[in-house]
């Protein structure tokens, strides 16, 4: 039975926090240790992500600084990194690895702009499904009478709020990191 849309309310969070973590990938021209969270490692046969065997700062807006935690490991990282689809290559002194972020061209904005519209729209659509998922499985309970019609029509109404409301976040989310990707 269904009182509550709360497991759908999840859902929709899980979905917008996924595209925002995506938005997190997307590098904007100033140095963001998080493009690094879907790079993998070979740390001894095992696929690792680099944060979890380095020391990844940002000295400066322009600069991503990597220390490993062993010293043989800078290769492995290296590696990692070129086969990557970053698009820096690493410099690295034997014991530290620098990324440094050029200035973006404006081709390359206008790209990454287009990739966080197409993120956002791929957001919205996992979110108009889980309404979709709410609306069948209310009207099958509508269907066995173990809600009264007019709970049932609460029900969509409330889920019809719960999606309007996630889909001006995301709205909010792309128009914020577009702007951001776009600012030179």
């Amino acid at each position: 039975m269904i009182e509550n849309l709360d497991q759908y309310e999840s859902k929709m969070k899980s979905s917008y926090q996924f595209m925002l973590d995506e938005f997190g990938t997307i590098r904007a021209g100033r140095a963001n240790p998080h493009v690094l969270d879907k790079i993998m490692v070979d740390y001894y046969g095992t696929p690792t992500p680099i944060q979890q065997v380095a020391n990844v700062s940002v000295p400066e807006p322009r600069l991503i600084q990597i220390q490993p935690w062993e010293a043989n490991m800078v290769k492995e990282i290296e590696k990692a990194i070129l086969s990557s689809d970053l698009g820096i290559n690493p410099t690295n002194d034997g014991k530290l690895i620098r990324l440094v972020f050029p200035e973006l061209t404006e081709e390359r904005r206008k790209e990454l702009a287009k990739d966080v519209k197409k993120k956002g729209e791929n957001a919205k659509v996992a979110i108009r499904n889980i309404r979709r998922d709410a609306m069948d499985a209310l009207k099958k309970a509508g269907k066995t009478s173990e809600v009264s019609e007019d709970e049932i029509k609460d029900l969509e109404d409330e889920a019809q709020k719960l999606t309007d409301k996630f889909i001006a976040d995301i709205d909010k989310a792309v128009e914020e990191k577009t702007k951001e990707v776009l600012t030179v």
